[in-house]
């Protein structure tokens, strides 16, 4: 069976020409006429050539691909000026309030800065699109994607945001880079006022939703949280941990409606038509029409967008007697798409609709035919389908991940036969439910069996041996593999002829050589540092120099305690991590080792706990914060909150006294206890202070302390006495000019029997506990410590039994 590939180039040349001059939309006018130019000649020259036969395709191809881009080129100039004017850019500085127009774009849900335990307010996020922005008396008219948090006061009574509601807000704006699918953040400085409701069409679909959601997660378990996710899209009921284990077994593909979802309504309508006798051009508006209710139903993302795209495309071509193909139809749909918003290119979950597209298209029959020499046909498919899906998409969920999910086929012929039957269940349920809620709501407890099951099948995968197998990051990660699946496929499909046979044996031989190195280094001792990253760590301490800045994990959420003292390193250590929001920042005093690094969060810190500032600079720091976003807050003893199941407690400063509240000596010191490892973060206090944080009686036993001031000799040995930890985390720079960590200190945690943990010889350290054996943690560090000091043996990939003997290989 041959495949058309001849809209495929148009559609790649359009994408990249999009993926660069969203970046750049300054050069987007000059790309423009230049590619225009270049369309022009080749069709001059293709209408030159057109009895060259051979000639005339190819330049066919190439006229219609320079075509596809600039069109993809004139979108971008016709759209980047009204979504970032560069006047309202340039007027949005120092955290000037603007009065802002916009629409809602999607459900407002609780930030997770709302779990601040003492906080009056809660806050909301949601996406829309602003239209008109009011600054310093100059009005601003504009089309622009944003991403708005607004604060409110508990039992306030605040107007509707429901999609499509227009509303007025007071708020600062912070502007993105222009390549950005967002072009601004919001935060609102006041409640927002209702301007306009939704059009009736749009009210219609949230009623549907908001019902479905309520009757979903009312039944019980993880299959009532999936529910919604399956049948319309709504993730939000979705559990942190259940989220993660989703992605990690290459099952949250499910949860993204595309286009199995709109296949499966097309094909319900077209039969239910075909069994009532209607007509096939009937048929198909009545099938167009309810793909248009399901995607305003869904609510537009990029993966559903893509599906719907294709699927009028292909239906009307049906209709027209041209049964479309895949592929071309896939083409078309991309360009289509990119042309009415360029900002798609660089869209994660628009390329992994594709791509996971193109690969059922291309691969999944012939990988089918070859399974099929040694298996049962229907078996071969079973595997092929999501084979081809994965080995498409793989490459780009690398720059996300890098990581292979070593049983991401097996979970998906597993979970897929469910999806179906949840998706058309659930589907039913939701639109019965406003109508008849006694049958609706026996739809989805029926719709609940099989979304239980898909959960359980996420939950197991994860749980499996070396269900993550480790990958390289980046380009290169993706490089490498992208070579090894050309290889791959050169072995499978064996091109014919000679110089086939011998593609096919140095192919082979390559990838003996490469997997033999790969299984060597996962047998050997760097793979047991590699297979001994505690994917669950609950402590991070960053290697950012002679400073601090430790992350503490619970579920999907984050606190920092303080951000080093440039921000290059912290970003990076957040980037290794994955972490692209901090929920809770807490900043201990005001020391450049501490604060210098704040530029790497601004933007992405939900709620901030600072100390006392001691002048207009340590003010300046917490004025940027405000700007960003954060709901910044002067930390006391005895403010507490929650960061998913941890608690968390401010120990000092005392609120009230005027003594000991600025400088080393008033560093905010946080304690985290809950499921997994009680922890102490002493910041930079020094003996004296720490004696008066004892005489509060606040201190208790932990499992891992931050060890104050980098090691310094200014300690409080009765302070590690009393913590008793088995873990003592020293951040602290290599070769620093002040002698950190001192052997005062050293000889203080070898007494107490408090093992040392050091940035500066073992790099980035995480600490988790280990699962199912309480009082145990596993340790894991960049690189080992090749000449530990007292007391400082635990090294990479050991566990620390609660007696502090070191078990290696944890």
């Amino acid at each position: 069976m041959s495949i058309d590939l001849r809209l495929g180039l148009p559609a790649v040349a359009c994408w990249l020409v999009c993926g660069v001059l969203v970046a750049l939309p300054g050069q987007a006018f000059a790309a423009m006429l230049m590619l225009w130019a270049a369309a022009l000649v080749s069709a001059v020259t293709l209408f030159l050539l057109r009895a060259r036969i051979r000639v005339a395709r190819v330049v066919g191809v190439l006229c219609v691909s320079l075509a596809a881009a600039s069109l993809g080129a004139s979108a971008v100039c016709a759209t980047a000026p009204a979504r970032r004017p560069a006047a309202l850019v340039a007027a949005t500085g120092g955290g000037r309030v603007v009065t802002a127009l916009m629409r809602v774009d999607s459900t407002p849900v609780a930030s997770a800065a709302s779990g601040f335990a003492d906080a009056e307010k809660t806050r909301r996020q949601f996406r829309a699109t602003m239209t008109v922005v009011q600054s310093a008396g100059v009005e601003y008219r504009l089309s622009a994607p944003a991403l708005v948090f607004v604060s409110q006061r508990a039992g306030a009574r605040v107007a509707p945001l429901q999609i499509g509601s227009t509303i007025r807000l007071r708020a600062t704006l912070k502007p993105l880079m222009p390549e950005e699918g967002t072009a601004f953040l919001v935060f609102g400085t006041s409640p927002p006022g209702a301007v306009g409701d939704p059009p009736w069409w749009l009210s219609w679909a949230n009623e549907l939703r908001s019902s479905f959601s309520r009757a979903s997660t009312s039944l019980p378990g993880e299959g009532g949280e999936l529910l919604p996710g399956l049948s319309i899209g709504d993730v939000s009921a979705v559990s942190d941990g259940l989220d993660a284990n989703m992605k990690a077994s290459s099952l949250s593909h499910l949860t993204a409606v595309s286009g199995a979802n709109c296949a499966v309504i097309i094909a319900v309508i077209m039969m239910l038509g075909a069994a009532l006798g209607l007509r096939r051009g009937i048929r198909v508006g009545v099938a167009l029409f309810t793909l248009a209710g399901f995607v305003v139903l869904v609510t537009p993302g990029a993966s559903v967008l893509r599906a719907a795209v294709m699927a009028v495309i292909v239906v009307t071509s049906a209709a027209a007697g041209r049964p479309g193909r895949g592929v071309p139809a896939l083409g078309a749909a991309v360009i289509v798409l990119l042309v009415l918003d360029p900002w798609m290119s660089r869209n994660y979950g628009f390329a992994l609709s594709v791509l996971a597209t193109a690969g059922l298209l291309v691969l999944a029959a012939p990988l089918a035919q070859r399974l099929s020499r040694w298996m049962p046909r229907m078996l071969a498919m079973a595997i092929a389908i999501p084979l081809a899906a994965q080995l498409a998409c793989q490459p780009v969920l690398i720059l996300l991940n890098p990581a292979i999910p070593l049983y991401g086929v097996a979970a998906n012929m597993l979970a897929e036969p469910a999806a179906p039957v949840a998706t058309v269940l659930g589907l039913i349920a939701c639109l019965l439910l406003p109508w008849l809620p006694g049958v609706g709501f026996a739809c989805a407890q029926i719709a609940w069996l099989p979304a239980s099951w898909i959960a359980a099948v996420a939950n197991v995968s994860v749980e499996l041996p070396a269900s993550q197998l480790p990958w390289l990051g980046g380009i290169a990660g993706v490089g490498v593999l992208t070579v090894l699946m050309v290889l791959l496929f050169i072995v499978v499909f064996r091109p014919p002829g000679r110089r086939g046979r011998r593609a096919v044996a140095s192919a082979t031989v390559l990838l003996i050589v490469f997997l033999g190195a790969y299984g060597g280094t996962l047998i050997g001792g760097g793979v047991g540092r590699v297979l001994a990253v505690p994917h669950d760590w609950q402590i991070a301490a960053c290697d950012i120099g002679q400073g601090d800045a430790v992350l503490v994990q619970s579920g999907e959420l984050h606190a920092l305690i303080d951000v080093g003292p440039d921000p290059r390193p912290l970003a990076s250590c957040l980037q290794t991590l994955g972490i692209r929001h901090i929920d809770l920042l807490v900043l201990t005093h005001y020391d450049l080792d501490h604060v210098g690094g704040l530029d790497a969060v601004i933007g992405m810190v939900g709620v901030a706990l600072v100390g006392t500032p001691e002048g207009a600079q340590d003010q300046r720091k917490i004025d940027a914060l405000v700007s960003g976003g954060a709901d910044v807050r002067r930390a006391s003893s005895g403010d507490h909150g929650t960061l998913g199941a941890l608690r968390w407690d401010i120990l000092w400063p005392q609120s009230g006294s005027q003594r000991m509240q600025t400088g080393n000596d008033g560093c905010v010191t946080i304690q985290f206890d809950g499921a997994g490892i009680r922890s102490l973060f002493l910041g930079d206090l020094g003996e004296d202070s720490q004696n008066a944080l004892l005489a509060t009686r606040r201190v208790r036993p932990v499992d891992v302390v931050k060890v104050a001031h980098h090691g310094s000799a200014d300690q409080s040995e009765e302070m590690y006495r009393t913590l008793g930890a088995r873990l003592g985390v020293i951040s602290v720079g290599a070769h620093n000019s002040y002698g950190h960590p001192t052997d005062r200190l050293l000889g203080i945690l070898a007494r107490v029997g408090t093992r040392a943990l050091r940035t500066d010889r073992q790099g980035m350290i995480l600490i988790a506990p280990v699962p199912g054996r309480p009082g145990e943690l596993t340790v894991w560090s960049q690189r080992q410590d090749a000449a530990p000091d007292v007391g400082s043996v635990v090294q990479t990939g050991t566990r620390a039994s609660p007696q502090g003997n070191a078990v290696v290989g944890g």
